[in-house]
């Protein structure tokens, strides 16, 4: 299953971008409101919970200077890995989309699609703000 955010521009030049979200801590001002759990357990992850939804632990996977940031789920339970691609539009300012892609069967992907594709868009509406 693959899920595309919008793209969004972010006051920010593509380097920086890509530090911040290298930085497993700066994803919890970037949560929904209905978080009911965000808990650093390393430098480069974390664990949260959304109302309603099981833990996820998610880890900073690969950084590709100033255009990719990879996280991915540290169980196999539910194996996805959550992808920013960043664009440089200009020295103060760049474009990131969030690309969700997990191993799903089909029953599980039907269930996610919908929370997960909110999520991300979540996501992405939050980096516009930072």
């Amino acid at each position: 299953m693959e899920l595309n955010s919008k793209k969004v521009t972010v006051q920010k030049n593509a380097a920086d971008l890509c530090a911040h979200l290298s930085d497993a801590k700066n994803f919890e001002q970037l949560m929904p409101d209905n978080i009911s759990k965000f808990e650093l357990i390393r430098e480069d992850a974390f664990i949260f919970a959304l109302k309603g939804m099981p833990e996820i632990a998610l880890e900073v996977k690969e950084v590709v200077s100033s255009s990719k940031v990879t996280l991915g789920a540290i169980s196999d339970k539910i194996p996805f890995t959550l992808i920013g691609n960043i664009e440089a539009i200009d020295d103060n300012t760049s474009a990131i989309e969030l690309q969700f892609q997990g191993d799903f069967n089909p029953m599980m992907a039907m269930m996610v699609k919908g929370p997960v594709g909110k999520f991300i868009e979540t996501l992405s509406t939050n980096l516009e703000t930072i």
